[in-house]
């Protein structure tokens, strides 16, 4: 028995080291296209070390590193501000949801559900937005379209709250007078740290990510996120080296860090996550876990 648990803990790890060597492969592959030059890259592929090192690409993005910082500092507002908002909106949604003496209590997880089927479409959305909330060009245009309350989040966040806070420690804070915001944030909260951290990282990633708000509701560079600023300098690296500009004849085509820039590019805008990731790492994983097992 002793060998067979042994032989079966073995097997187990070296499964988890594939796991994690193909999570952290497709990274360095990415690293090292990023400082390999674009003719050699080109011409031999991916690798994991740089056949011929170059910056090139990164150079060219220091060309835009005002515009870069700026967008940092946009999108870092809109994550921390947004992620803040979504999370207290969802938290208040959830949590009367979850409570049984709420009235209609199954008709507001319908309509929250029912939000994750279906919408009203794009154009729709995208007149609501501007015409009558008036938007475009603002930094809520960031914030608040399609990403400031989301029917998943609100259901996990009720389902959670179901499963782990006992019903009889709501009831006894109530016979010793605390009310609901205080049961709220002084027991249930407390108790519910790994699924928050859950949330908040789900819903920074969400923030720190997007781009099609940008694209839909925004025009003047100086409110572009630094996911809207890479995408604009992606398409305009295609446009030099499709050749349809006279830019482009004062450098070779194969020079062009088309691809190399792509992931200088990627990196770029993941760093801040991974610098953060490692912080949230265990309440994210307990969060998940609880939720699946118990959810």
């Amino acid at each position: 028995m002793v060998s067979k648990n042994k032989t079966g803990q073995i097997v187990l790890n070296f499964v988890f080291v594939l796991l994690c060597v193909a999570a952290v492969a497709p990274f360095l592959l990415l690293v090292s296209s990023s400082l390999t030059e674009e003719a050699t890259l080109m011409r031999d592929g991916y690798s994991f070390f740089p056949k011929v090192f170059s910056g090139q690409s990164y150079v060219y993005l220091m060309k835009s590193a005002e515009k870069i910082v700026r967008g940092y500092g946009i999108t870092l507002f809109v994550t921390v501000i947004g992620t803040l908002g979504s999370c207290i909106m969802t938290i208040m949604f959830a949590y009367p949801l979850s409570r049984k003496e709420l009235p209609c209590r199954y008709g507001f997880s319908f309509f929250v559900f029912f939000t994750m089927l279906f919408n009203g479409g794009l154009v729709p959305t995208y007149m609501m937005w501007t015409q009558t909330f008036h938007i475009k060009n603002t930094v809520w245009a960031l914030i608040i379209p399609g990403l400031l309350m989301n029917g998943f989040y609100i259901i996990m966040m009720r389902s959670f709250f179901t499963a782990n806070i006992p019903d009889e420690i709501v009831e006894a804070a109530r016979i010793d007078g605390a009310g609901e915001y205080r049961i709220l944030g002084q027991i249930v909260l407390p108790l519910s740290k790994p699924m928050l951290a859950t949330m908040v990282l789900m819903i920074g990633l969400n923030y720190w990510n997007d781009w099609t708000n940008s694209l839909y509701y925004i025009t003047e560079e100086k409110l572009y996120s630094i996911q809207a600023i890479l995408n604009t300098i992606i398409s305009n690296i295609q446009f030099l080296s499709s050749g349809q500009s006279s830019a482009a004849s004062a450098m070779n085509a194969a020079d062009m860090p088309s691809v190399g820039i792509r992931m200088a590019i990627a990196v770029v805008g993941i760093i801040p996550v991974l610098c953060i990731y490692p912080f949230f790492q265990k309440y994210f994983v307990k969060g998940i876990v609880v939720g699946g097992v118990k959810g």
